[in-house]
Protein backbone atom coordinates (compact mmCIF):
# COMPACT_ATOMS: atom_id res chain seq x y z
CA UNK A 1 0.00 0.00 0.00
CA UNK A 2 0.81 3.71 -0.67
CA UNK A 3 3.20 4.61 2.37
CA UNK A 4 2.06 7.81 2.33
CA UNK A 5 -1.67 6.68 3.09
CA UNK A 6 -0.13 4.55 6.13
CA UNK A 7 1.06 7.33 7.93
CA UNK A 8 -1.57 9.63 7.15
CA UNK A 9 -3.89 7.18 8.47
CA UNK A 10 -1.85 6.76 11.64
CA UNK A 11 -1.50 10.65 12.16
CA UNK A 12 -5.58 10.62 11.26
CA UNK A 13 -5.70 8.11 14.17
CA UNK A 14 -3.60 9.82 16.39
CA UNK A 15 -5.50 12.69 16.69
CA UNK A 16 -8.67 11.19 17.06
CA UNK A 17 -10.17 10.15 20.50
CA UNK A 18 -10.62 6.12 21.31
CA UNK A 19 -14.01 7.13 21.84
CA UNK A 20 -14.40 8.54 18.43
CA UNK A 21 -12.38 5.57 16.74
CA UNK A 22 -15.58 3.36 16.15
CA UNK A 23 -17.39 6.08 14.51
CA UNK A 24 -14.31 7.08 12.20
CA UNK A 25 -13.68 3.25 11.16
CA UNK A 26 -17.36 2.43 10.79
CA UNK A 27 -17.83 5.48 8.25
CA UNK A 28 -14.52 4.88 5.73
CA UNK A 29 -16.05 1.52 5.99
CA UNK A 30 -19.40 2.81 4.34
CA UNK A 31 -17.28 4.33 2.14
CA UNK A 32 -15.51 1.75 1.32
CA UNK A 33 -19.05 -0.19 0.68
CA UNK A 34 -20.38 2.63 -1.11
CA UNK A 35 -17.95 2.94 -3.99
CA UNK A 36 -17.39 -0.96 -4.64
CA UNK A 37 -21.47 -1.15 -4.93
CA UNK A 38 -22.13 2.53 -6.66
CA UNK A 39 -21.34 1.93 -10.42
CA UNK A 40 -21.41 6.09 -11.36
CA UNK A 41 -19.24 6.40 -7.89
CA UNK A 42 -16.27 3.82 -9.03
CA UNK A 43 -16.32 5.42 -12.37
CA UNK A 44 -15.81 8.78 -11.64
CA UNK A 45 -13.34 8.35 -8.99
CA UNK A 46 -11.38 6.11 -11.11
CA UNK A 47 -11.22 8.55 -14.11
CA UNK A 48 -7.63 8.72 -15.00
CA UNK A 49 -8.60 12.19 -16.78
CA UNK A 50 -8.97 13.61 -13.28
CA UNK A 51 -5.80 14.60 -11.49
CA UNK A 52 -5.27 13.73 -7.73
CA UNK A 53 -5.92 17.24 -6.51
CA UNK A 54 -9.25 17.18 -8.68
CA UNK A 55 -9.96 13.31 -7.02
CA UNK A 56 -9.35 14.71 -3.39
CA UNK A 57 -11.80 17.63 -3.76
CA UNK A 58 -14.64 15.72 -5.24
CA UNK A 59 -14.31 13.12 -2.06
CA UNK A 60 -13.81 16.00 0.59
CA UNK A 61 -17.34 17.68 -0.97
CA UNK A 62 -19.45 14.43 -1.60
CA UNK A 63 -18.63 12.90 2.06
CA UNK A 64 -18.29 16.65 4.21
CA UNK A 65 -21.70 16.60 5.17
CA UNK A 66 -22.41 12.31 4.87
CA UNK A 67 -19.73 10.66 7.31
CA UNK A 68 -17.38 12.48 10.50
CA UNK A 69 -14.59 15.11 9.16
CA UNK A 70 -11.96 12.87 10.06
CA UNK A 71 -13.55 9.97 8.16
CA UNK A 72 -14.10 12.44 4.67
CA UNK A 73 -10.50 13.65 5.19
CA UNK A 74 -8.99 10.54 5.30
CA UNK A 75 -11.28 8.89 2.55
CA UNK A 76 -10.02 12.25 0.40
CA UNK A 77 -6.68 12.07 0.54
CA UNK A 78 -6.20 8.33 -0.09
CA UNK A 79 -8.25 8.94 -3.25
CA UNK A 80 -5.43 11.80 -4.07
CA UNK A 81 -2.83 9.93 -3.10
CA UNK A 82 -2.71 7.27 -6.02
CA UNK A 83 -3.33 6.88 -8.95
CA UNK A 84 -7.32 7.08 -10.11
CA UNK A 85 -7.40 2.64 -10.67
CA UNK A 86 -5.91 2.37 -7.40
CA UNK A 87 -8.55 4.41 -5.27
CA UNK A 88 -10.94 1.46 -4.30
CA UNK A 89 -7.84 -0.68 -3.33
CA UNK A 90 -6.44 2.57 -1.28
CA UNK A 91 -10.11 3.42 0.63
CA UNK A 92 -10.46 -0.17 1.31
CA UNK A 93 -7.05 -0.72 2.59
CA UNK A 94 -7.93 2.23 4.80
CA UNK A 95 -10.98 0.59 6.36
CA UNK A 96 -9.21 -2.45 7.09
CA UNK A 97 -6.32 -0.92 8.90
CA UNK A 98 -9.07 0.87 11.05
CA UNK A 99 -10.29 -2.32 12.14
CA UNK A 100 -7.00 -3.77 12.84
CA UNK A 101 -6.88 -0.64 14.99
CA UNK A 102 -10.31 -1.60 16.71
CA UNK A 103 -9.58 -5.17 17.27
CA UNK A 104 -5.50 -4.93 18.03
CA UNK A 105 -5.39 -1.34 19.73
CA UNK A 106 -2.43 -0.26 18.33
CA UNK A 107 -0.59 -1.65 14.84
CA UNK A 108 2.79 -1.90 14.62
CA UNK A 109 4.68 -0.03 11.31
CA UNK A 110 6.44 -2.30 9.15
CA UNK A 111 9.96 -1.40 8.18
CA UNK A 112 10.22 0.10 5.09
CA UNK A 113 12.99 1.16 2.64
CA UNK A 114 14.59 5.02 2.64
CA UNK A 115 12.41 6.39 -0.11
CA UNK A 116 9.50 4.67 1.10
CA UNK A 117 9.94 5.62 5.06
CA UNK A 118 10.14 9.33 4.26
CA UNK A 119 6.82 8.89 2.76
CA UNK A 120 5.26 7.41 5.23
CA UNK A 121 6.64 9.94 7.52
CA UNK A 122 5.75 12.84 5.01
CA UNK A 123 2.02 11.34 4.85
CA UNK A 124 1.97 11.71 8.73
CA UNK A 125 3.40 15.54 8.91
CA UNK A 126 0.67 16.08 5.81
CA UNK A 127 -2.13 15.46 8.15
CA UNK A 128 -0.89 17.08 11.11
CA UNK A 129 -0.08 20.39 9.12
CA UNK A 130 -3.88 20.86 7.84
CA UNK A 131 -4.73 21.95 11.65
CA UNK A 132 -1.85 24.58 11.81
CA UNK A 133 -2.46 28.09 11.13
CA UNK A 134 1.06 29.55 9.36
CA UNK A 135 2.21 31.10 12.64
CA UNK A 136 1.87 27.51 14.16
CA UNK A 137 3.88 26.08 10.87
CA UNK A 138 6.70 28.66 11.25
CA UNK A 139 6.88 27.11 15.02
CA UNK A 140 6.59 24.11 14.32
CA UNK A 141 9.64 24.46 11.19
CA UNK A 142 11.82 26.24 13.84
CA UNK A 143 11.55 23.86 16.89
CA UNK A 144 12.31 20.46 14.75
CA UNK A 145 15.26 22.43 13.01
CA UNK A 146 17.02 22.60 16.68
CA UNK A 147 16.28 19.70 17.88
CA UNK A 148 17.57 18.06 14.40
CA UNK A 149 20.71 19.81 15.62
CA UNK A 150 20.81 18.81 18.78
CA UNK A 151 20.56 15.04 17.94
CA UNK A 152 23.20 15.32 14.94
CA UNK A 153 25.64 16.97 17.84
CA UNK A 154 24.93 14.61 20.45
CA UNK A 155 26.49 11.25 19.87
CA UNK A 156 24.96 9.66 22.76
CA UNK A 157 21.49 10.64 21.81
CA UNK A 158 21.80 9.98 17.83
CA UNK A 159 23.18 6.37 19.06
CA UNK A 160 20.12 5.85 21.12
CA UNK A 161 17.64 6.73 18.50
CA UNK A 162 19.54 5.22 15.61
CA UNK A 163 19.46 2.09 17.70
CA UNK A 164 17.72 -0.98 15.62
CA UNK A 165 17.57 -3.00 18.68
CA UNK A 166 16.11 -0.92 20.96
CA UNK A 167 12.66 -1.27 21.24
CA UNK A 168 10.62 1.30 19.40
CA UNK A 169 8.91 2.03 22.79
CA UNK A 170 11.96 3.05 24.42
CA UNK A 171 13.04 5.54 21.83
CA UNK A 172 9.78 7.07 22.03
CA UNK A 173 10.20 7.61 25.79
CA UNK A 174 13.97 9.12 24.88
CA UNK A 175 11.83 11.32 22.73
CA UNK A 176 8.77 12.00 25.09
CA UNK A 177 11.50 12.97 27.91
CA UNK A 178 13.13 15.67 25.95
CA UNK A 179 10.74 17.48 24.25
CA UNK A 180 7.35 17.13 26.35
CA UNK A 181 6.02 20.29 27.52
CA UNK A 182 8.64 22.37 26.02
CA UNK A 183 7.51 22.44 22.26
CA UNK A 184 4.16 22.57 20.38
CA UNK A 185 2.10 19.26 20.35
CA UNK A 186 2.34 19.54 16.54
CA UNK A 187 6.30 19.25 16.75
CA UNK A 188 5.84 16.49 19.44
CA UNK A 189 3.96 14.26 17.18
CA UNK A 190 5.85 14.73 14.44
CA UNK A 191 9.48 13.93 16.31
CA UNK A 192 7.92 10.54 17.99
CA UNK A 193 6.26 9.36 14.12
CA UNK A 194 10.03 9.71 12.83
CA UNK A 195 10.74 7.35 15.08
CA UNK A 196 7.77 5.24 14.82
CA UNK A 197 7.45 5.49 11.24
CA UNK A 198 11.06 6.20 9.71
CA UNK A 199 14.56 4.57 9.04
CA UNK A 200 16.45 4.14 13.14
CA UNK A 201 19.79 5.02 11.65
CA UNK A 202 18.21 8.11 9.08
CA UNK A 203 16.67 9.78 12.18
CA UNK A 204 18.67 13.30 11.52
CA UNK A 205 17.92 13.20 8.42
CA UNK A 206 14.30 12.40 8.80
CA UNK A 207 14.09 15.36 10.87
CA UNK A 208 16.05 17.79 8.40
CA UNK A 209 13.59 16.54 5.53
CA UNK A 210 10.46 17.28 7.90
CA UNK A 211 11.92 20.60 8.05
CA UNK A 212 11.47 20.96 4.41
CA UNK A 213 8.20 19.71 4.32
CA UNK A 214 7.41 22.30 7.29
CA UNK A 215 8.45 25.27 4.99
CA UNK A 216 6.56 23.64 1.75
CA UNK A 217 3.29 23.28 3.54
CA UNK A 218 4.23 26.90 4.97
CA UNK A 219 3.81 27.90 1.09
CA UNK A 220 1.05 26.13 0.03
CA UNK A 221 -0.85 28.03 3.06
CA UNK A 222 -0.39 31.28 1.64
CA UNK A 223 -1.94 32.85 -1.79
CA UNK A 224 -0.39 35.48 -3.47
CA UNK A 225 -3.40 36.82 -5.52
CA UNK A 226 -2.69 39.92 -7.77
CA UNK A 227 -6.13 41.68 -9.19
CA UNK A 228 -7.00 43.81 -11.83
CA UNK A 229 -9.81 45.51 -9.79
CA UNK A 230 -10.78 45.57 -6.32
CA UNK A 231 -11.48 42.07 -4.85
CA UNK A 232 -14.83 42.37 -2.39
CA UNK A 233 -14.99 40.64 0.97
CA UNK A 234 -17.70 37.67 -0.59
CA UNK A 235 -14.88 37.39 -3.52
CA UNK A 236 -12.29 36.63 -1.03
CA UNK A 237 -14.33 34.37 0.74
CA UNK A 238 -15.32 32.59 -2.27
CA UNK A 239 -11.71 32.41 -3.66
CA UNK A 240 -10.31 31.34 -0.23
CA UNK A 241 -12.84 28.49 0.30
CA UNK A 242 -11.97 27.30 -3.48
CA UNK A 243 -8.13 27.66 -2.74
CA UNK A 244 -8.50 25.84 0.36
CA UNK A 245 -10.08 22.89 -1.55
CA UNK A 246 -7.73 22.62 -3.82
CA UNK A 247 -4.61 22.73 -0.63
CA UNK A 248 -6.39 20.64 1.17
CA UNK A 249 -6.22 23.11 4.38
CA UNK A 250 -6.99 26.72 5.29
CA UNK A 251 -5.00 29.04 3.03
CA UNK A 252 -4.70 32.58 3.79
CA UNK A 253 -4.70 35.51 1.13
CA UNK A 254 -2.31 38.16 0.26
CA UNK A 255 -3.99 40.45 -2.34
CA UNK A 256 -2.53 42.97 -3.84
CA UNK A 257 -3.94 45.51 -6.85
CA UNK A 258 -2.72 45.67 -10.49
CA UNK A 259 -4.21 48.09 -12.75
CA UNK A 260 -1.93 46.66 -15.61
CA UNK A 261 -3.88 43.37 -15.51
CA UNK A 262 -6.94 45.24 -16.68
CA UNK A 263 -9.12 42.38 -15.45
CA UNK A 264 -9.48 38.96 -13.72
CA UNK A 265 -6.82 37.24 -10.98
CA UNK A 266 -3.04 35.41 -11.34
CA UNK A 267 -2.99 33.20 -8.31
CA UNK A 268 0.43 31.56 -6.69
CA UNK A 269 0.49 29.01 -3.86
CA UNK A 270 3.25 26.69 -3.19
CA UNK A 271 4.55 25.42 -7.21
CA UNK A 272 1.48 25.89 -8.87
CA UNK A 273 0.57 29.46 -11.02
CA UNK A 274 -2.90 29.83 -12.21
CA UNK A 275 -3.42 33.04 -14.59
CA UNK A 276 -6.72 34.35 -15.24
CA UNK A 277 -6.28 37.96 -15.93
CA UNK A 278 -7.06 39.83 -19.31
CA UNK A 279 -3.90 40.79 -19.53
CA UNK A 280 -2.31 37.13 -19.56
CA UNK A 281 -5.25 36.32 -21.70
CA UNK A 282 -3.89 38.78 -24.50
CA UNK A 283 -0.61 37.64 -24.21
CA UNK A 284 -1.26 33.94 -24.66
CA UNK A 285 -3.49 34.71 -27.57
CA UNK A 286 -0.35 37.53 -29.26
CA UNK A 287 1.96 34.27 -29.07
CA UNK A 288 -0.32 31.99 -30.18
CA UNK A 289 -0.74 34.58 -33.62
CA UNK A 290 3.16 35.35 -33.82
CA UNK A 291 3.88 30.96 -34.04
CA UNK A 292 0.78 30.37 -36.47
CA UNK A 293 1.00 33.58 -38.70
CA UNK A 294 -1.84 36.17 -39.46
CA UNK A 295 -3.68 36.60 -42.41
CA UNK A 296 -5.43 39.64 -42.45
CA UNK A 297 -9.13 39.89 -43.23
CA UNK A 298 -9.91 43.44 -43.46
CA UNK A 299 -12.95 44.61 -41.51
CA UNK A 300 -16.54 43.41 -41.57
CA UNK A 301 -17.95 41.83 -44.58
CA UNK A 302 -16.48 44.40 -47.30
CA UNK A 303 -12.93 43.00 -45.62
CA UNK A 304 -13.59 39.68 -46.22
CA UNK A 305 -15.52 39.88 -49.71
CA UNK A 306 -12.18 41.83 -50.62
CA UNK A 307 -10.05 38.60 -49.13
CA UNK A 308 -12.75 35.88 -50.85
CA UNK A 309 -12.53 37.84 -54.12
CA UNK A 310 -8.48 37.45 -53.84
CA UNK A 311 -8.92 34.16 -52.99
CA UNK A 312 -11.06 33.51 -56.14
CA UNK A 313 -8.37 34.74 -58.89
CA UNK A 314 -5.39 33.17 -57.22
CA UNK A 315 -7.59 30.10 -57.75
CA UNK A 316 -7.53 31.15 -61.23
CA UNK A 317 -4.87 31.81 -62.07
CA UNK A 318 -3.41 28.48 -61.02
CA UNK A 319 -5.81 26.81 -63.36
CA UNK A 320 -4.39 28.60 -66.20
CA UNK A 321 -0.72 27.89 -64.87
CA UNK A 322 -1.89 24.15 -65.15
CA UNK A 323 -3.36 24.19 -68.51
CA UNK A 324 -0.69 25.91 -70.02
CA UNK A 325 1.89 23.47 -68.64
CA UNK A 326 -0.82 20.75 -70.15
CA UNK A 327 -0.35 22.34 -73.74
CA UNK A 328 3.40 22.41 -73.57
CA UNK A 329 3.22 18.52 -72.19
CA UNK A 330 1.08 18.02 -75.88
CA UNK A 331 3.59 19.54 -78.72
CA UNK A 332 3.56 18.85 -82.21
CA UNK A 333 5.51 16.47 -83.97
CA UNK A 334 8.05 17.23 -87.27
CA UNK A 335 4.73 16.83 -89.27
CA UNK A 336 2.94 19.65 -87.91
CA UNK A 337 0.65 16.81 -86.13
CA UNK A 338 0.14 16.30 -82.30
CA UNK A 339 2.20 13.31 -81.70
CA UNK A 340 0.28 12.51 -78.50
CA UNK A 341 -1.90 9.61 -79.56
CA UNK A 342 -0.45 8.66 -83.05
CA UNK A 343 2.72 7.45 -85.05
CA UNK A 344 5.79 9.22 -85.84
CA UNK A 345 3.54 11.09 -88.29
CA UNK A 346 0.95 12.03 -86.61
CA UNK A 347 -1.30 9.19 -88.12
CA UNK A 348 -3.06 6.76 -85.64
CA UNK A 349 -2.23 2.81 -86.64
CA UNK A 350 -6.19 2.88 -87.09
CA UNK A 351 -6.33 5.22 -89.76
CA UNK A 352 -3.79 3.78 -91.91
CA UNK A 353 -5.96 0.80 -91.69
CA UNK A 354 -8.92 2.11 -93.02
CA UNK A 355 -6.73 4.16 -95.96
CA UNK A 356 -4.95 0.87 -97.10
CA UNK A 357 -7.77 -0.85 -97.32
CA UNK A 358 -9.56 2.06 -99.66
CA UNK A 359 -6.51 1.53 -102.29
CA UNK A 360 -6.78 -2.14 -102.40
Amino acid sequence: MNPAIQGYTAAVVDMTTADARAELASDVAAVDHLLRTNADLHAALTDVTVSGRARRAVVSDLFSTKVSGPAARLCAFAAGAVHAQEVPAAIGWVANRLRQVLEQGTVTEEALGHREARERVGGYASAVFEDLSVPELEAVEDELFRFARIVGATPELRAALGDRDLPTSLRREVVDDLLAGKVHPATMRLADYAIVGGRPRDVVGTLDWLVEQVANARGWRVARVRAGQEVDAEERRSLSERLSRLAGAPVELQVTVDPALLAGVSVEIGDLELDATARGRLERLREHVAAKGWTDLGFGRFGRAAHEQQGHEQQAGEMQADEQQAGRDVSPGPSGHDEGAGGPAGTSRETRRTEESRGS
